[in-house]
């Protein structure tokens, strides 16, 4: 993996990530004809020689997507197999400044065959049309379908999660649902404000949101939620020094976190180093970390 998130690389860094986010956007809206969100995007991934990509569909709210073929050092084309909606296998060649466009949630997809060549590089592009999950698992009179996605998002939910502790992609009421309740007797457990799997929080995800309202509430109703370490080891206050929410930060130290918390029990890195490390030296969160005195702490190798 080449991040394209990565301050340390020429050019690389939120400006590059969000260029590329808001100019796939405008193809991708014209294409679908919704109003789209950003969901994810994550690149570059350079696959190595012999590399194959089992057949898959992509987890929610991962909808409308793009696949950017970065560059390439093959023998011959590395296909991506889709399967469509009418059940008929396509294979798609790309070239270098390539996008294909691909229903990531809904069409199986991955590359069966074994790269011949030296790399082949992506970046991925996913976007939600915005209130697609809530239009699907909820009802309102008159809903502000943005606010309406923006207090999931900031609960985990994203407005597209089964809310009895299922897997996204099995649908309660379902035949499967009941057979995945009998067959997971032990481990199947409803919805819970923490994820049993991650160990993270309402907390770490408003606050990767950039979610201050809602931080607030949090705070006000379980406080210590703040200060919760997820399983790898990572508070809300560096999920805002992730993403660079000055405000978050700002919440944060406001109600008591330490400003100089280190990820992985102590070993990891601190607020200030994953500010400085993915947004650079002159970003707001960076320089409000300074202004109060926080640390730069590197992870420990």
């Amino acid at each position: 993996m080449v991040s394209v998130e990565n301050t340390r690389l020429r050019g690389g860094g939120t400006y590059l990530k969000n260029k590329i986010w808001n100019l796939a956007k405008e193809t991708l809206q014209e294409w679908t004809g919704e109003e789209l969100t950003a969901c994810s995007l994550y690149g570059i991934r350079v696959y190595s020689e012999g590399s194959v990509l089992a057949t898959h569909v992509d987890r929610m709210p991962l909808v409308s997507s793009a696949i950017l073929n970065v560059a390439q050092d093959v023998d011959e084309p590395w296909p991506i197999e889709v399967y469509a909606h009418d059940g008929k296998a396509y294979n798609v060649t790309m070239e270098p400044g390539d996008m294909v466009l691909y229903e990531s949630h809904s069409v199986l997809h991955g590359r069966p065959f074994p790269l011949k060549g030296r790399f082949y590089a992506n970046v991925f592009i996913h976007f939600e049309p915005v209130g697609h999950s809530l239009r699907h698992k909820h009802s309102f009179e008159n809903p502000d379908v943005e606010k309406q996605y923006r207090e999931a998002l900031a609960k985990g939910q994203g407005g597209h999660e089964n809310h009895d502790g299922l897997p996204s992609y099995i649908v309660e009421g379902s035949e499967e649902a009941t057979r995945y309740k009998r067959s997971h007797r032990k481990s199947w457990k409803p919805s819970r404000t923490t994820s049993a799997t991650t160990g993270s929080t309402d907390a770490h995800t408003a606050a990767q949101t950039g979610d201050v309202q809602y931080l607030e509430q949090i705070a006000k109703r379980e406080k210590d939620q703040l200060t919760k370490q997820d399983s790898n080891g990572w508070a809300p206050i560096h999920e805002g020094a992730r993403a660079g929410h000055t405000e978050v930060l700002k919440v944060l130290v406001k109600h008591g976190v330490n400003m100089n918390e280190r990820t992985n029990k102590g070993k990891g890195g601190s607020p200030l180093y994953y500010a400085t490390s993915l947004h650079g030296k002159r970003h707001a969160s960076v320089q409000y970390l300074q202004s109060i005195g926080a640390e730069y702490i590197e992870p420990e190798l």
